[in-house]
């Protein structure tokens, strides 16, 4: 079982022990980050305005185990992005992922009321499609040659879901 609260700048030292080269950074946090992720990345990121950062914490041990974030609120359209989602290095493989991500698009769809929710994930993260189709998510789109790291350029799928599709799939799990 796991508990979201709100990020803080205390968080970091933890999160930036898991993401430990640029390749990896790029793959949780896309371009937001520059490495090392210091402190005034970190502030800006965790008090952007359209954004809401979770840390994931576990309710048996009050470990922090994994990070979220709902993104690009626009509460007009009433749309959000999911990012920066990472699991301690520890804890893959366990379905923590999975937990993560239905804990925010419930509170995303039922306590924000958004219609949409959407997400990219770099085409070689066939377990990270794997999970976000597993919750709901269906792809939209391939960005070919979408970012460059290195000497090498990574596609990017673009995948998407509805506030409909969501109650819909997850009717009986929350109540």
């Amino acid at each position: 079982m796991i508990k979201l609260r709100k990020s803080t700048m205390e968080d970091l030292s933890t999160i930036e022990k898991w993401v430990k080269n640029p390749e990896e950074l790029m793959q949780w946090s896309g371009p937001a980050f520059q490495h090392p992720i210091n402190h005034e990345q970190w502030k800006n990121y965790i008090e952007k305005e359209d954004q809401l950062v979770f840390t994931v914490i576990s309710k048996n041990s009050s470990t922090l185990v994994g990070h979220i974030a709902i993104g690009r609120i626009d509460w007009c359209r009433q749309k959000g992005r999911i990012g920066k989602v990472i699991v301690s290095p520890e804890e893959r493989g366990n379905g923590l992922g999975e937990n993560i991500m239905k804990c925010v698009l419930n509170h995303a769809f039922r306590e924000l009321k958004l219609r949409e929710i959407s997400l990219g994930v770099f085409d070689f993260n066939i377990s990270g499609i794997r999970l976000y189709e597993k919750v709901g998510f269906k792809k939209q789109r391939l960005l070919m040659n979408h970012r460059r790291i290195g000497q090498e350029t990574w596609n990017l799928y673009e995948m998407s879901m509805t506030s409909h599709n969501w109650v819909y799939q997850s009717r009986n799990v929350f109540d």
